[in-house]
């Protein structure tokens, strides 16, 4: 088991611009949903963007404290200028 803070904490380490949100699912402990986004994963692919998530959480995953973890990541929307206004 493994508090959702010291998650967010874990990812924040390896990925400091992380915006973590942390949501234990079964209220246990070890059955998470975590949503990563940081502009660290601009240009990497799905995979690689997991892969940093899961070498932040190596620990917590290879002591089995979290067994299940449901991850979403993405990359921070940027505002586009509108344009329509321009002449």
């Amino acid at each position: 088991m493994v508090q959702p803070a010291a998650v967010k904490a874990a990812i924040q380490r390896t990925i400091p611009d992380a915006q973590v949100q942390v949501e234990d699912l079964t209220g246990g402990g070890d059955h998470l949903q975590v949503s990563v986004i940081s502009a660290a994963f601009e240009g990497l692919s799905r995979i690689k963007q997991h892969q940093l998530v899961y070498a932040a959480l190596q620990q917590e995953l290879a002591s089995e404290a979290i067994h299940a973890l449901a991850l979403n990541t993405a990359v921070p929307e940027t505002t586009v200028p509108d344009m329509s206004s321009a002449s």
